[in-house]
């Protein structure tokens, strides 16, 4: 079987004694016993210069064309963090609503995310590191819209808006970011990284940026951030009978509208694919999940998995970032301001009725923090 590769926006159509099998826009042209060598050349030169519906029915006998010519000229998603905590269901959600491109970088092709994510319609998993983004490399792979999803830590701003930048002279027309809890995202907040995704925001406002469209998605803490140090918890004490002290971010009594990643995914894709997306553009959505829950529920949570009552626990609990901070590269007091993080939290300023108005007419999270806990056990 020969096979020649071309850009092409299809699923699949048959023309001219060959099959034409497409991924997005990658297609190949399946050679077919008794076709002609020319018709190839034919139906790839069509498609290659992506004609529209009448010019392809022109160039090609419309004896040999299928009853219906698919769009060729549908738009190709980026996905930045494809394999991460919201990229995936990013991906996944738009392999199943749309038939358009999708392609989706991870830093492993190996990894099985990436290998699932592989098997989707319509998606393409590249291995390639989103720093290295260029203008050319956007316009090359005619990406229209994307999502960018990156990593929390001190090179953050320069690293992200190198990529918006990039988009900007690319023409790129639209891009879902994920910022972080609405409430800390301010000049002033004591943490780090939600100073970071403010200013993020403010260069996307300013004029020079007016020709790229986008949306940031202030999400919550995520449930299964929230929620880890019950799991892992509730698994050790299956396996010995024993319990340790249980560890928790969580206030005892605050209530938290703490939100699954994989809704926050499925929210971003929605907004990729509205059609008209000048009612979302420059607007930074506040995402909680459902319903609220406090460390004191949390520990409730927990007694039911295990049977018994919880004998210690530690509510406000960041000792984690010791550690952390010990194997991180970078200024210590950067990033030992993380500990202010969840203090918006634990005052009672992230409760789930917090969450956009636009935000629940066009996907509103559903997952609990129960469901979120049931499937990390699962896992």
């Amino acid at each position: 079987m020969k096979t020649s590769r071309f850009l092409f926006h299809s699923s699949i159509s048959l023309c001219l004694g060959y099959s034409i099998v497409s991924s997005g826009r990658s297609f190949v042209i399946f050679e077919r016993r008794g076709a002609k060598p020319a018709a190839a050349a034919l139906v790839s030169t069509a498609f290659r210069h992506k004609y529209a519906r009448r010019d392809a029915r022109h160039l090609l006998p419309s004896s040999n064309l299928p009853s219906q010519i698919p769009n060729i000229m549908a738009p190709t998603y980026l996905i930045v963090g494809a394999t991460g905590n919201t990229g995936q269901s990013v991906v996944e959600t738009l392999s199943k609503l749309s038939t358009c491109a999708v392609i989706a970088l991870t830093r492993s092709l190996h990894s099985p995310v990436a290998k699932h994510l592989a098997t989707l319609p319509n998606v393409q998993v590249l291995e390639k590191n989103w720093m290295d983004i260029t203008a050319q490399w956007l316009r090359e792979h005619e990406i229209e819209r994307a999502f960018v999803a990156t990593p929390s830590q001190p090179s953050q701003f320069a690293e992200e808006t190198t990529f918006h930048v990039a988009a900007l002279k690319a023409g790129v027309k639209y891009v879902v970011r994920i910022s972080t809890t609405a409430a800390n995202v301010r000049p002033d907040c004591e943490a780090y990284y939600p100073r970071i995704h403010w200013a993020i925001e403010a260069l996307l406002s300013t004029p020079e940026f007016k020709p790229l469209q986008w949306t940031s998605l202030q999400a919550n803490n995520f449930s299964s951030f929230w929620l880890a140090t019950a799991a892992e918890f509730i698994k050790q004490y299956r396996k010995t009978g024993k319990q340790d002290t249980l560890r928790l971010v969580a206030s005892e009594y605050a209530p938290v509208g703490t939100v699954d990643a994989n809704d926050v995914g499925v929210l971003a894709a929605h907004l990729l694919l509205q059609e008209d997306i000048s009612p979302h553009n420059n607007a930074k959505y506040v995402v909680n999940g459902p319903e609220d829950i406090t460390g004191r529920q949390i520990v409730e949570l927990v007694e039911r998995y295990i049977g018994t009552s919880v004998d210690n626990v530690i509510f406000k609990d960041m000792s984690f970032l010791d550690y952390m901070i010990g194997v991180t590269q970078g200024s210590q007091s950067v990033l030992m301001s993380m500990k202010h993080g969840p203090e918006t939290a634990w005052n009672g300023e992230c409760t789930a009725s917090a969450t956009s108005e636009a935000v629940l007419k066009l996907a509103a999270p559903t997952r609990t923090p129960a469901d979120t806990l049931k499937a990390m056990l699962q896992e």
